[in-house]
C-alpha cells in the first residue's frame, strides 16, 4: 500500500470516477491510475469501485467505507508534513488563500497589511475564484483558507466561520432617472430597467435572483461579471443600473456614480472564512483567521477544525 494508491482512490470518487481527470489531478497517465486502483484492491482483498467494462461507475458498499479511512488517512499525512514545516521554520513559509475578486479587492487588504507586518517571512498566495472552485481547492489541500459568501458552508469536508454581514446597494450614474422613483426604492423600479450585476454563485447573487422571484418579477439583466469594478465600470457607461456588494462602493474613488441602500430589497449576505476539517493549521494561519474572522480564538477554531460532522 501506497500513497499514491490512497490518492487514485480519493480522486476518483471526487471526480465523478473519470480517469481521465484522475490522472491530469495526480499528473499520472490513465492506465497508471487504473494500475494503482487495480494495485490496491487486490492487496486488500476488498472490490471498492463497481466498473462496467473497465469504466469506474461508483463506489460498492465497502468502498464507501474504505473512502473515509482513506481521505483521513491523506489527510494526516499532509498534517504531518505541516507539522515538521512548523517544528522546522516556526515564522516562515506560504499561506495560500482562495478567495473570490470581491473580498481579495475590499475585505482583504487591511488583514493583510497586518499580516504581513506581524510576518514578514510569510508569502500570502490569493488564488481568485469562484465559490465552487474556493470549496474544492481549500477540501484537497491546494488552499489553506477558503473565503467566499455563498456555499462555503455547505461542503462537509470544510468547517467554515461567519466574519460579517453585508448588503448590497443600486449604482447608477448621477441623474439617473432610478433616483427619481420614489423612497424607499422598489423592486418593480429595478425591473423597468436593464440590470448589471454578479454572476450566477458570486457575490450575494442568489439573494439578488431570489427577491425577483418572490415578487413575481422578471428582471432584465444584461450584463454580469465575477469582478464588481468592472460592474461599475459598465455602470459608468450608461450601459444598465448595477447592484453590487456594499464594501464595493467608495463614494470618493467611484466619481459620476451614485449609490442607494438596497438592504430592504435583497437579505443580507454572510461572509465566510473555511478551512479543511481536520488539518494541521500553522501559528500564521491561525493568526490570519483571527485577524479575519474576529471573535473567534484559536482555541475556537481548534476545537470546530478537530469536529467530526
Amino acid at each position: 500500500m501506497n500513497f499514491q494508491q490512497l490518492r487514485s482512490v480519493r480522486e476518483a470518487a471526487r471526480r465523478d470516477f473519470n480517469l481521465t481527470e484522475v490522472a491530469n489531478a495526480l499528473f499520472t497517465s490513465q492506465p497508471g491510475v487504473s494500475r494503482q486502483i487495480r494495485e490496491l484492491e487486490e492487496e486488500l482483498g476488498v472490490v471498492i469501485f463497481e466498473r462496467n467494462g473497465k469504466r469506474l461507475t461508483g463506489l460498492t458498499p465497502p468502498g464507501k467505507g474504505i473512502l473515509r479511512i482513506v481521505e483521513k488517512l491523506l489527510v494526516e499525512a499532509e498534517n504531518l508534513q505541516q507539522a515538521s514545516r512548523e517544528y522546522a521554520a516556526q515564522d516562515s513559509g506560504t499561506l495560500t488563500v482562495a478567495v473570490t475578486h470581491t473580498q481579495a479587492r475590499y475585505a482583504l487588504p487591511q488583514v493583510v497589511q497586518s499580516f504581513r507586518a506581524a510576518f514578514p517571512n510569510v508569502r500570502i498566495a490569493l488564488q481568485q475564484s469562484a465559490p465552487e472552485h474556493i470549496a474544492e481547492w481549500v477540501a484537497s489541500g491546494k488552499a489553506d483558507i477558503g473565503i467566499a459568501t455563498e456555499g462555503l458552508s455547505a461542503f462537509p469536508d470544510l468547517v467554515s466561520f461567519p466574519c460579517y454581514r453585508w448588503s448590497h446597494l443600486v449604482v447608477a450614474p448621477e441623474g439617473h432617472p432610478i433616483f427619481s422613483s420614489g423612497s424607499p426604492l422598489r423592486l418593480e423600479d429595478l425591473a423597468e430597467h436593464p440590470l448589471i450585476t454578479y454572476d450566477v454563485g458570486f457575490t450575494g447573487r442568489s439573494h439578488i435572483d431570489a427577491a425577483f422571484v418572490e415578487a413575481g418579477l422578471a428582471p432584465d439583466i444584461v450584463l454580469t461579471a465575477m469582478d464588481s469594478d468592472v460592474i461599475k465600470q459598465y455602470v459608468s457607461l450608461g450601459l444598465g443600473v448595477g447592484i453590487v456588494a456594499s464594501m464595493a462602493f467608495d463614494h470618493g474613488r467611484d466619481k459620476g456614480l451614485r449609490a442607494i441602500e438596497a438592504s430592504h430589497l435583497f437579505a443580507q449576505n454572510v461572509t465566510r472564512l473555511a478551512v479543511r476539517r481536520g488539518s494541521y493549521l500553522r501559528a500564521y494561519a491561525f493568526h490570519f483567521i483571527e485577524r479575519f474572522a474576529q471573535g473567534y480564538t484559536r482555541a475556537d477554531i481548534e476545537k470546530a477544525i478537530a469536529t467530526a460532522e
